[in-house]
Protein backbone atom coordinates (compact mmCIF):
# COMPACT_ATOMS: atom_id res chain seq x y z
CA UNK A 1 0.00 0.00 0.00
CA UNK A 2 1.37 3.38 -1.05
CA UNK A 3 1.02 6.15 1.50
CA UNK A 4 -0.36 9.43 0.21
CA UNK A 5 1.10 12.76 1.29
CA UNK A 6 -1.23 14.62 3.63
CA UNK A 7 -1.75 18.26 2.73
CA UNK A 8 -4.06 19.34 5.54
CA UNK A 9 -6.33 18.14 8.36
CA UNK A 10 -9.45 20.19 9.00
CA UNK A 11 -11.90 19.86 11.89
CA UNK A 12 -15.48 21.03 11.46
CA UNK A 13 -18.72 20.78 13.41
CA UNK A 14 -21.63 20.25 11.02
CA UNK A 15 -25.27 19.51 11.72
CA UNK A 16 -25.94 15.84 10.99
CA UNK A 17 -27.41 15.17 7.55
CA UNK A 18 -27.29 18.83 6.51
CA UNK A 19 -23.89 19.34 4.89
CA UNK A 20 -24.04 21.43 1.71
CA UNK A 21 -21.29 22.55 -0.70
CA UNK A 22 -22.16 26.20 0.04
CA UNK A 23 -20.71 28.35 2.79
CA UNK A 24 -19.29 27.75 5.35
CA UNK A 25 -18.23 24.22 4.30
CA UNK A 26 -17.48 25.20 0.70
CA UNK A 27 -15.46 28.23 1.82
CA UNK A 28 -13.28 26.08 4.06
CA UNK A 29 -12.81 22.99 1.88
CA UNK A 30 -13.08 24.56 -1.60
CA UNK A 31 -9.55 26.04 -1.71
CA UNK A 32 -8.12 22.54 -1.22
CA UNK A 33 -9.75 21.28 -4.41
CA UNK A 34 -11.65 18.31 -3.03
CA UNK A 35 -14.93 17.08 -4.49
CA UNK A 36 -17.40 19.00 -2.27
CA UNK A 37 -20.62 17.31 -3.45
CA UNK A 38 -19.06 13.90 -2.79
CA UNK A 39 -17.95 14.94 0.72
CA UNK A 40 -21.40 16.34 1.52
CA UNK A 41 -23.17 13.23 0.20
CA UNK A 42 -20.90 10.86 2.16
CA UNK A 43 -21.16 12.93 5.37
CA UNK A 44 -24.95 13.19 5.10
CA UNK A 45 -25.27 9.43 4.46
CA UNK A 46 -23.17 8.56 7.51
CA UNK A 47 -24.92 11.02 9.84
CA UNK A 48 -28.57 10.79 8.73
CA UNK A 49 -29.50 8.68 11.79
CA UNK A 50 -28.24 11.46 14.11
CA UNK A 51 -30.48 14.20 12.66
CA UNK A 52 -30.65 17.31 14.81
CA UNK A 53 -27.22 16.75 16.41
CA UNK A 54 -24.02 18.54 15.63
CA UNK A 55 -21.43 15.94 14.60
CA UNK A 56 -17.74 16.88 14.56
CA UNK A 57 -15.73 15.63 11.61
CA UNK A 58 -11.98 15.54 10.95
CA UNK A 59 -11.20 15.68 7.24
CA UNK A 60 -7.78 14.59 5.98
CA UNK A 61 -6.93 16.06 2.57
CA UNK A 62 -4.23 14.39 0.50
CA UNK A 63 -1.92 15.80 -2.17
CA UNK A 64 -3.87 14.14 -5.02
CA UNK A 65 -7.02 16.02 -3.79
CA UNK A 66 -8.66 12.92 -2.37
CA UNK A 67 -9.88 12.93 1.21
CA UNK A 68 -10.95 10.76 4.08
CA UNK A 69 -12.96 11.80 7.09
CA UNK A 70 -13.62 10.53 10.57
CA UNK A 71 -16.76 11.34 12.53
CA UNK A 72 -16.61 12.30 16.19
CA UNK A 73 -19.14 12.25 19.01
CA UNK A 74 -21.47 15.27 19.29
CA UNK A 75 -20.41 17.92 21.84
CA UNK A 76 -21.37 17.16 25.45
CA UNK A 77 -23.66 20.19 25.65
CA UNK A 78 -25.56 18.88 22.62
CA UNK A 79 -25.95 15.42 24.21
CA UNK A 80 -27.11 16.96 27.50
CA UNK A 81 -29.65 19.22 25.75
CA UNK A 82 -31.12 16.28 23.83
CA UNK A 83 -31.30 14.04 26.91
CA UNK A 84 -32.89 16.77 29.05
CA UNK A 85 -35.26 17.83 26.27
CA UNK A 86 -34.21 21.49 26.37
CA UNK A 87 -33.37 23.89 23.60
CA UNK A 88 -30.49 25.73 25.28
CA UNK A 89 -28.74 26.06 28.62
CA UNK A 90 -29.83 28.43 31.39
CA UNK A 91 -28.65 32.04 31.36
CA UNK A 92 -28.25 31.83 35.16
CA UNK A 93 -27.45 28.16 35.89
CA UNK A 94 -26.92 28.72 39.63
CA UNK A 95 -30.40 30.27 40.04
CA UNK A 96 -32.56 29.06 37.19
CA UNK A 97 -32.81 25.29 36.74
CA UNK A 98 -34.27 24.34 33.36
CA UNK A 99 -34.02 20.56 33.12
CA UNK A 100 -33.37 17.24 34.78
CA UNK A 101 -31.19 14.24 33.92
CA UNK A 102 -31.40 10.79 35.47
CA UNK A 103 -28.29 8.88 36.53
CA UNK A 104 -28.96 6.48 33.65
CA UNK A 105 -28.92 9.34 31.11
CA UNK A 106 -25.69 10.69 32.62
CA UNK A 107 -24.13 7.20 32.32
CA UNK A 108 -25.19 6.94 28.65
CA UNK A 109 -23.62 10.32 27.83
CA UNK A 110 -20.46 9.35 29.73
CA UNK A 111 -20.23 6.08 27.72
CA UNK A 112 -20.41 8.02 24.43
CA UNK A 113 -17.86 10.65 25.46
CA UNK A 114 -15.38 8.61 27.54
CA UNK A 115 -12.78 8.40 24.73
CA UNK A 116 -12.66 12.20 24.52
CA UNK A 117 -12.66 12.88 28.26
CA UNK A 118 -9.79 12.88 30.69
CA UNK A 119 -11.26 9.96 32.63
CA UNK A 120 -10.13 6.42 33.41
CA UNK A 121 -13.55 4.91 34.02
CA UNK A 122 -17.25 5.59 33.55
CA UNK A 123 -17.69 6.92 37.12
CA UNK A 124 -15.07 9.63 36.50
CA UNK A 125 -16.63 10.45 33.14
CA UNK A 126 -20.06 10.71 34.81
CA UNK A 127 -18.71 13.35 37.21
CA UNK A 128 -17.49 15.41 34.24
CA UNK A 129 -20.89 15.09 32.54
CA UNK A 130 -22.66 16.08 35.77
CA UNK A 131 -20.47 19.18 36.09
CA UNK A 132 -21.23 20.21 32.52
CA UNK A 133 -24.94 19.65 33.09
CA UNK A 134 -24.92 21.77 36.27
CA UNK A 135 -23.14 24.58 34.43
CA UNK A 136 -26.01 24.54 31.91
CA UNK A 137 -28.68 24.72 34.63
CA UNK A 138 -29.63 21.03 34.38
CA UNK A 139 -30.09 19.15 37.66
CA UNK A 140 -29.10 15.52 38.23
CA UNK A 141 -31.73 13.24 39.74
CA UNK A 142 -30.75 11.38 42.89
Amino acid sequence: MVRKAIVKKIKLQIEAGKATPGPPIGSILGPHGINLPMFCRDYNDQTKNQAGSIVPVEITIYQDRTFTFELGVPPMSDLIKRAAGIEKGSGEPNREKIGMLTRKQVAEIAQKKIKELNAYDVESAMKIVEGSARSMGVEIEG
